[in-house]
């Protein structure tokens, strides 16, 4: 089989442990660029994060962002857009003001969140996210559904960071039972992402093939989470780290080595080292 797309997740798939990027992994990904094949980034993150992390890997093509609800390659130009209304969104902010958690607005230019005490330390680290690049404004409002209405603030996802599992359980049966017309993901453990119906990242390569004329079995896509699980299913070659959870290996034809144990570059090599180079994709 050809493989004319790579999708990859990044955190916990494409950067260790510790956020960095090995060097074999950018070899990874110049190599098999080289052979003509479309790599884009699939992850949670922001645009300007995802951006960001392609910029160092020499990505110059349309990238997967906030679990897809925002697809583009430049800021300003978005090639789909996939928003929680306002409304929405307050909605959302309004019942989990009844929950101990930290909730992150995540636009495409900025994010706002909710203010909290911090009790401890630990607290305080996870009110900090790593996908934060230092040109992305970060801020933070005592009464974030007011801002969200006054600022009629429109965000592809909401991310929300409960510091207590069975508290975070409860969040997510109540929000599915009040609100079951949106699509509700995690990456980590207490974590929960919102985003609007069928806006996930396996809808997201879906588009994606369409608009580049590439079927689902010509995609390849790796990833770590259960945010990851539908693009595995949905494309060719789904492939789960080998730090996933069971559940993600599961729904994966291949499994790779862990993310601190270059499973990216090794996956890449096994699985395009045969392939021949084709003409590249034209946008």
């Amino acid at each position: 089989m050809v493989y004319r797309l790579l999708a990859i997740d990044i955190d916990g798939t494409l950067l260790r442990s510790n956020f960095r990027i090995d060097k074999e992994t950018k070899e990874a990904i110049d190599y098999v660029q080289q052979k003509g094949v479309y790599v884009t980034l699939a992850s949670g993150r922001s645009f300007p994060s995802t951006q960001k992390i392609a910029k160092a890997l020499k990505i110059n093509n349309y990238l997967i962002s906030h679990n897809g609800g925002f697809i583009a390659s430049s800021l300003d130009e978005p090639l789909q857009e996939n928003r929680l209304s306002v409304e929405d969104t307050y909605r959302i902010v309004d019942i989990l003001e009844n929950y101990e958690c930290h909730m992150r607005v995540v636009h495409e230019r900025f994010s706002i969140g909710n203010q909290l005490k911090q009790k401890s330390q630990l607290v305080a680290k996870l009110t900090l996210s790593t996908g934060d690049p230092l040109f992305y404004p970060v801020s933070f409002t005592e009464n974030l559904g007011d801002y969200v209405l006054s600022q009629e603030v429109s965000p592809p996802k909401m991310d929300v960071q409960f510091f207590d599992e069975k508290e975070c359980e409860s969040a997510i049966k109540y929000l599915k039972e009040q609100m079951p017309d949106f699509e509700y993901s995690s990456s980590t453990k207490c974590q929960l992402e919102i985003t609007a119906k069928k806006v996930t990242k396996g809808n997201a390569l879906r588009f994606l093939g369409e608009k580049l004329g590439i079927a689902p079995n010509e995609m390849v896509a790796i990833g770590d989470s259960y945010n990851d699980m539908d693009m595995i299913e949905f494309v060719g070659l789904g492939v789960a780290m080998g730090n996933a959870p069971d559940e993600v290996k599961k729904k994966a034809k291949w499994i790779t080595r862990t993310n601190d144990q270059l499973g990216v570059p090794y996956m890449v090599k096994e699985v395009f080292r045969k392939q021949m180079r084709f003409q590249t994709l034209k946008r």
